[in-house]
């Protein structure tokens, strides 16, 4: 949000009277419709597809256990749900679509364009913010109504399904997108003691007129309008406010005021930082086939994928102390072409030659020498390079093998 703009936090307004919207700058009021109904069915998703058609003579439906499409996979589905719906849940919830990838033949498989992976099983999933999931259902074509509450629609329905695993009377917070939301929803949801705020089509909120897109538009981001009503004795609040675009809100227990400004700093040179990152490491390796045009043969030379994890790995361990690096282990590289059964793993050149925190250790496990020519099989191995090498009276592999 740029600078000196307002942007719409969301805050408990005053309560206002029954079955009226209230405008934020209290010089109007209008009736919302609410008793129209709200469509939240499936079929205004505009994401999913039907599943592809089976070629004839493939029926998926056959011998299936009470038209149960997941009754091979049922038990473990119950358990997974009996168990997760056990752990104790964040104050923060969510709920929203996840895919899990497939694209083979099946009348279960869809289709959301939208998704990173689009093709594949739809799952239903009820998750905190720190991505705990407590709750989920496969999509298999149908939603019906959770049982002991009324048909709002597909949308509407899976909601209430997922959230019969969340405790009542603890005033848990619910947030979804707007193919989820509805005024119906929102109702059923705070009758049972459940807060709830989601972004809603405006198709959804029957009798409630907001500024238009363009009006918001020219008055510049941060702009926003407020309405408030009452719906079968719950209080709801709608807000529209205008970032990068027109957003409109709904919810149960909070709304556009108070507002506060803030500073937006986007960072546009990073693209342009990581672009010379990566034309420098080509331009090396450009230069680094040059040099062995006339030595190593251009079979023997590191392609960019090799030569960039190569730069990679020593600038995570040279001149390192291997007792103070934080995070991951480095990966050190695999040297020469593949082959089968167990790879030889040997440090990059400049990493083992770095005379910085080569230390011999007495391994509990034996291997082979690294070192070439020698064939022995010892204890002892570098701290840093993670190598056997031979460190006897005899011979002492462990020198030649870090001298410059």
């Amino acid at each position: 949000m740029g600078e000196g703009k307002r942007t719409g936090q969301l805050a408990l307004p005053p309560e206002e009277s029954e079955d009226e919207l209230v405008d934020s700058d209290e010089d109007n009021n209008v009736d919302m419709n609410l008793d129209e109904s709200s469509d939240s069915s499936e079929s205004e998703s505009g994401t999913d597809t039907e599943p592809e058609a089976e070629p004839e003579g493939t029926d998926n439906n056959k011998q299936v256990p009470g038209g149960d499409k997941l009754f091979k996979v049922r038990p473990l589905l119950n358990f997974l749900n009996d168990s997760f719906s056990s752990i104790p849940m964040d104050e923060m919830l969510c709920v929203d679509e996840q895919m899990v990838p497939f694209k083979g033949r099946s009348q279960l498989k869809q289709y959301i364009p939208m998704k990173p992976k689009r093709w594949g099983y739809k799952f239903f999933i009820l998750a905190d913010q720190h991505g705990i999931v407590y709750n989920f259902d496969v999509y298999t074509g149908s939603i019906q109504p959770h049982p002991g509450f009324p048909d709002i629609g597909a949308s509407g329905n899976i909601v209430l399904q997922l959230a019969s695993a969340i405790p009542t009377n603890i005033l848990h917070k619910l947030f979804f997108d707007n193919w989820f939301c509805s005024v119906d929803l929102q109702v059923l949801l705070e009758k049972e003691k459940i807060h709830s705020v989601g972004t809603v089509r405006q198709n959804r909120l029957a009798g409630c007129t907001f500024m238009d897109d363009g009006a918001m538009k020219a008055k510049g981001r941060g702009t926003h309008q407020e309405k408030m009503t009452t719906h079968n004795g719950v209080h709801l609040w709608a807000v529209k406010w205008f970032d990068n675009r027109p957003v409109t809100l709904l919810s149960t227990f909070v709304a556009a005021h108070p507002t506060t400004e803030v500073q937006r700093s986007k960072k546009w040179y990073h693209r342009i930082v990581f672009h010379m990152l990566d034309l420098t490491l080509v331009e090396s390796w450009l230069l680094y086939r040059r040099d062995c045009q006339s030595q190593i043969p251009k079979n023997d030379q590191l392609p960019l994928l090799d030569f960039k994890i190569q730069v990679a790995s020593c600038l995570c361990m040279e001149n390192k102390v291997s007792n103070k690096r934080k995070g991951r282990p480095s990966q050190v590289v695999v040297m020469g072409k593949k082959k089968r059964g167990h790879h030889s793993f040997v440090p990059p050149d400049p990493v083992r030659r770095d005379n910085t925190d080569h230390w011999p250790l007495q391994a509990s496990d034996k291997g082979r020498c690294k070192m070439p020519g020698c064939k022995d099989i010892v204890r002892s191995r570098c701290s840093k390079c993670a190598v056997f090498l031979c460190f006897t009276r005899e011979r002492n592999c462990f020198f030649d093998y870090h001298k410059g």
